[in-house]
């Protein structure tokens, strides 16, 4: 997964200039040709979204805006290659379209072998069903 990282324009809701969007969507036209996008959105502002704390068994809710904009995510890809140097490689070519200290964090996914014995044979079955259901109800 890549996030694109909040900026104050992001956060402020400052939409993106016409040619900061071609450019983003001719980059979007490379990542599906080549065969390695799944899934890309840009977020709404924080101010449109909300947290839920989880302490113990109380949950609290904490409408946004949050604060510490370097910290939020304004947008994402989900993309499929074989390695985080394949996908470094490919998002050096993503567009600026954020403006000054644009960043993007790129994260793989949590596997089920990630975490060991602590997820049975059981476990795992449930969530390869999970799995092929949600595919096969989103297409």
């Amino acid at each position: 997964m890549v996030m694109m990282k909040a900026t104050a324009d992001s956060e402020a809701g400052v939409p993106p200039k016409a040619e900061d969007m071609a450019a983003a969507i001719a980059f979007h036209e490379e990542l599906v040709k080549a065969g390695i996008l799944l899934a890309a959105d840009g977020l709404k502002p924080s101010s449109a979204g909300a947290r839920i704390r989880f302490t113990g068994n109380e949950r609290t809710v904490i409408d946004g805006p949050f604060a510490e904009t370097k910290e939020l995510v304004a947008g994402y890809w989900i993309i499929e290659v074989a390695s985080k140097e394949e996908a470094v490689e490919w998002f050096k070519r993503c567009p600026n379209t954020m403006g000054e200290g644009f960043e993007l964090e790129i994260r793989p996914f949590l596997e089920p072998a990630d975490v060991g014995e602590a997820l049975t044979a059981e476990q795992r079955e449930r969530i390869t069903d999970m799995e092929a259901t949600a595919a096969e109800r989103h297409g």
